[in-house]
């Protein structure tokens, strides 16, 4: 398996974007789709799905697939963590369509974790720098306590993805659905421990070099 440092993984987000022109959304776009097609592969119970959801771009991705899964006829709930003055364009653009979409948003209630089939874990991504601590320890306690089947998006949220060290604690997820290429916190004994089964999703970024000798990966 071919992994990459999270420095390297920013800088292709960033060349895709910006000299290649791929609007962020776009890729966001991909990225849902992708782990939509993961989810049906995993042949999961869908009958209740929580999305949880940050306030950056990772958070954007979890709403994207909440919309797509209602779309399908799931029944999903989006629960909202994080400080939403923080909330990146692309996170805030997401929430908007999932809401025009009629999914429903919960924002501060209590959560019946237990009720949940499916957890969509979209907290944190690759950029995490410090440990976990208050309100968004107790939601990753929570989603660990769950009996639900965890998908975590990226990265399991609490995991340092260049290291593949538990940044105080870490989403241990069943699966999880990252993108372009595997991170080298991954590869490790603790990171493929949270990371469950790995999918690694194309969804058009690609290390620079080879674009410009090209090919892909």
């Amino acid at each position: 398996m071919k992994t990459i440092s999270v420095s390297d993984a920013k800088a292709f987000d960033e060349y895709t974007m910006r000299e290649v022109g791929i609007p962020s959304l776009v890729l966001m776009e991909r990225a849902a789709l992708k782990s939509i097609e993961n989810i049906d592969q995993l042949k999961w119970d869908l009958s209740h799905v929580l999305v949880v959801a940050g306030s950056g771009n990772n958070g954007g991705d979890g709403l994207a697939i909440a919309r797509l899964l209602k779309l399908k006829g799931v029944s999903v709930d989006v629960f909202l963590v994080g400080n939403p003055e923080h909330a990146t364009i692309e996170r805030t653009q997401q929430l908007m369509f999932a809401q025009k979409y009629g999914v429903n948003v919960i924002n501060g209630n209590p959560i019946d974790w237990q009720s949940y089939t499916v957890i969509i874990d979209a907290i944190f991504g690759i950029g995490l720098s410090r440990d976990v601590s208050g309100n968004y320890q107790a939601i990753i306690q929570s989603i660990n306590d769950s009996n639900a089947k965890t998908l975590a998006i990226d990265v399991p949220s609490g995991l340092n993805a260049q290291s593949g060290e538990e940044m105080g604690i870490a989403v241990h997820a069943n699966a999880t659905a990252t993108f372009a290429y595997a991170k080298q916190g991954m590869a490790s004994t603790t990171g493929q421990a949270y990371c469950g089964q790995l999918f690694v999703d194309d969804i058009g970024i690609y290390d620079p070099k080879t674009i410009q000798m090209g090919g892909t990966q």
